[in-house]
C-alpha cells in the first residue's frame, strides 16, 4: 500500500512538471522564440542548392558542397 502512496505522489508530480514544460513553451513561442533544432541550411545556402540542382549537379556533390546529408539536400528540394 506504501508503494502504491508513493507511486500516486511520482504520478502527480509527473503531471506537474509536463504541465509547467508546455505552458513554458507555449509562452516562449508567443515571444517569439523558435523551438527546436536550428536548420541546416539558410535562406541563402536553400536557394544555392535549388541553383545548383537546376545546373545538373547531382544531390551527393551538393551535399558535399555544403557538408550535409543527402535527405537534407532531398527535403529542401522537395519543399520547393
Amino acid at each position: 500500500m506504501m508503494f502504491q502512496i508513493v507511486g500516486a505522489f511520482g504520478e502527480y508530480e509527473r503531471s506537474l512538471i509536463r504541465d509547467r514544460t508546455r505552458e513554458g513553451l507555449v509562452a516562449a513561442q508567443s515571444r517569439g522564440a523558435r523551438i527546436g533544432r536550428p536548420p541546416a541550411l539558410s535562406q541563402e545556402q536553400a536557394a544555392t542548392v535549388r541553383q545548383l540542382r537546376n545546373e545538373g549537379r547531382t544531390i551527393a556533390s551538393i551535399a558535399r558542397v555544403f557538408g550535409v546529408s543527402r535527405r537534407t539536400i532531398q527535403r529542401e528540394l522537395s519543399s520547393y
